[in-house]
């Protein structure tokens, strides 16, 4: 699948660029051992997250939007320091990131008090899919890391091509300070098929069931069967 990034003219060399999510894992789980030692069952090794592909897979699939600019943010207040062009004849803000009033999160489970609040990150890039298609736009999958919380929606970017979509999140770390680097991943977007669900639900018969325990025998032996006989093409 193809999906196109279009910027602005003159913001071509200092947008940092979306980056497939695969390349984009986070440094602590580069780091994380395969095994440890656990201590809650007597000493016994144990497997790390490194050993789960379902997990793995959703940090690697679609793609990483990365903030424009260097955030910091000290004392409660978010600043920002870079040079963005204006591309006359446009209304187009230049700062990497903006606020949502209260008023507009009324009603949701979105402030649970004056220290979380609401921001919009500037997204710089408009994206195209093939006919057919919406992108998910969400927080980085499984990066409970980050200061932040962006909420998640969906377009359809076959139509709205030529429009930018930003992201709204919750600052949900009210003691985080320092400099929120450019280049973050502040939303991984995954494309999805717009097509009819059907849902179906049964009771196992006795073929499925033994399929089911042979599967179940087999992941319990073999850690790596998933990865090796239930993939299909790359994330």
């Amino acid at each position: 699948m193809r999906l196109t990034f279009r910027c602005l003219p003159g913001f071509e060399d200092i947008l940092p660029r979306p980056v497939p999510a695969r390349t984009g894992l986070p440094d602590w789980l580069k780091a994380m051992p395969s095994t440890t030692v656990s201590e809650t069952l007597g000493g016994i090794e144990v497997r790390t997250l490194k050993h789960c592909p379902p997990l793995l897979d959703a940090f690697s699939t679609g793609v990483l939007l990365p903030l424009a600019a260097d955030l910091t943010v000290k004392e409660g207040e978010l600043g920002w320091d870079w040079e963005a062009p204006r591309v006359p004849g446009l209304r187009h803000t230049r700062s990497p990131i903006g606020l949502h009033v209260p008023e507009q999160a009324a009603g949701a489970p979105l402030q649970a008090d004056e220290n979380r609040f609401v921001v919009k990150f500037t997204n710089f890039w408009a994206l195209e899919v093939p006919e057919g298609w919406s992108v998910l736009f969400t927080h980085p999958l499984n990066r409970e890391d980050l200061p932040f919380r962006t909420l998640a929606g969906i377009v359809d970017c076959d139509r709205f091509s030529d429009g930018f979509v930003h992201f709204p999140a919750i600052w949900a770390d009210p003691d985080f300070e320092g400099v929120l680097p450019k280049g973050t991943p502040v939303a991984q977007a995954i494309p999805v098929k717009r097509e009819a669900i059907e849902i179906v639900t049964e009771t196992m018969d006795a073929a499925r069931l033994d399929a089911h325990r042979t599967l179940e025998d087999g992941l319990s032996e073999d850690p790596g069967l998933y990865r090796k006989s239930f993939r299909v093409g790359p994330a």
